[in-house]
């Protein structure tokens, strides 16, 4: 504080650098818990940040939007890393606090410099907190630092669903895509929530007994009409009326 006209002062206050300190040293004080599912749904619903640790060192960093509190957001990367190869859930774990006031600083910036000492975390940029990037990104080879390059989605392991007897492809792609913890993607008409004319209007069965992904997939594209092709890129499923090569990828069945 300086003050060199009588009854008059100047305050430089540094708040960025007092709320890190303050996050930090809340972070610091607690320990981490396994990022699983039942975890991270006791969370509060509320603003604030929070770290993911891979066997004990931080890897990344995240803040709350407007779209999704701590809860929603822990629970998203609870279901990320599932069901991928080279990659142990239970050695994920990850630490969150509630931060009443959020002004304009940009918290989580500062956290990756901090707890990446200037170097950045490991999956910090590396795709790890995205959504389905959408069909633009389906020919982008990823590097390998990213993070479904590390992690590809594991289409081999046997999932723990029900398929009725009967039903249309659009019902089993909805049921194969809740059922897994990764995106399983197919065109849509326009605008609309239903899937392809020939996904809602084609039946199709299955055999009973439990199966994986790609056994699910290539049953259901046998029974479509030609010219359906499944694809398993590193980190999603996509199914299109296509005959078509992508990058790092590999194909699953064609009708």
């Amino acid at each position: 504080m300086t003050g060199a006209v009588p009854g008059y002062a100047e305050l430089e206050f540094d708040l960025p650098g007092a709320l890190l300190r303050s996050v930090v040293g809340s972070l610091d004080a607690l320990e981490p818990i396994a990022l699983l599912p039942e975890n991270t749904l006791k969370i509060p619903e509320q603003q604030g940040v929070y770290q993911l640790f891979l066997r004990g060192e931080p890897v990344y960093v995240g803040k709350t939007d407007a779209d999704a509190g701590l809860a929603k957001r822990l629970f998203r990367h609870s279901r990320k890393i599932q069901h991928r190869t080279n990659l142990d859930p239970s050695e994920v774990s990850f630490k969150a606090i509630r931060v009443y006031v959020f002004t304009t600083v940009d918290i989580e910036t500062d956290l990756i410099r901090h707890y990446g000492a200037g170097a950045g975390l490991a999956w910090d940029k590396s795709g790890f907190g995205s959504n389905d990037p959408g069909r633009q990104r389906d020919t982008t080879n990823n590097k390998p630092e990213n993070f479904d390059f590390q992690f590809p989605a594991d289409i081999d392991r046997v999932i723990d669903f029900a398929l009725p007897e009967s039903c249309t492809a659009a019902e089993a792609l909805r049921l194969l895509k809740r059922a897994v913890p990764y995106t399983v993607r197919a065109p849509r008409q326009g605008q609309s929530h239903k899937l392809h004319s020939d996904l809602e209007g084609q039946t199709v069965s299955f055999r009973g007994g439990p199966k994986t992904l790609r056994a699910a997939m290539a049953e259901l594209v046998g029974q479509l009409p030609a010219g359906w092709q499944a694809t398993k890129l590193l980190g999603y499923v996509i199914l299109y009326k296509e005959d078509r090569a992508y990058p790092q990828s590999e194909i699953i069945a064609r009708s």
